[in-house]
């Protein structure tokens, strides 16, 4: 549980996520993945500035550690799944893409509560 409270971990998922949101951005442009690396990328690059907040919040944010954890996973679960079907041309179990997907929108309600929480003294 320390670990989730101590949100630096969320700064090296920030920057892995984003350099693979870089990555999958070129494949997409250069090897022909617009339609599932396009997807994979862009859910990178918009959770990565979002883990890397995250961490700097710290415990001035409430619930931020557990919303961290549910964007690294439901990050890695989206994209992850988006690029195994380019690549291996099968997902990466059923359902894993949309299971994803509401995991991550689960982090931001989480998110959101925890920011509407009175913060702690």
């Amino acid at each position: 549980m320390a670990m989730i409270r101590d949100n630096r971990w969320a700064a090296v998922a920030a920057g892995l996520i984003g350099a693979a949101g870089v990555g999958l951005a070129a494949a997409a442009s250069h090897a022909g993945g617009e339609a599932l690396l396009r997807p994979a990328s862009t859910i990178c690059l918009a959770h990565a500035p979002a883990l890397l907040a995250l961490s700097l919040a710290g415990e001035r944010l409430r619930l931020s550690g557990l919303g961290a954890l549910g964007m690294t996973l439901g990050t890695a679960l989206f994209a992850g799944d988006l690029v195994a079907r380019h690549f291996a041309g099968t997902g990466l179990f059923p359902m894993a893409a949309p299971t994803g997907g509401m995991t991550l929108i689960a982090s931001w309600l989480l998110l959101a509560v925890g920011a509407a929480m009175s913060r702690r003294s």
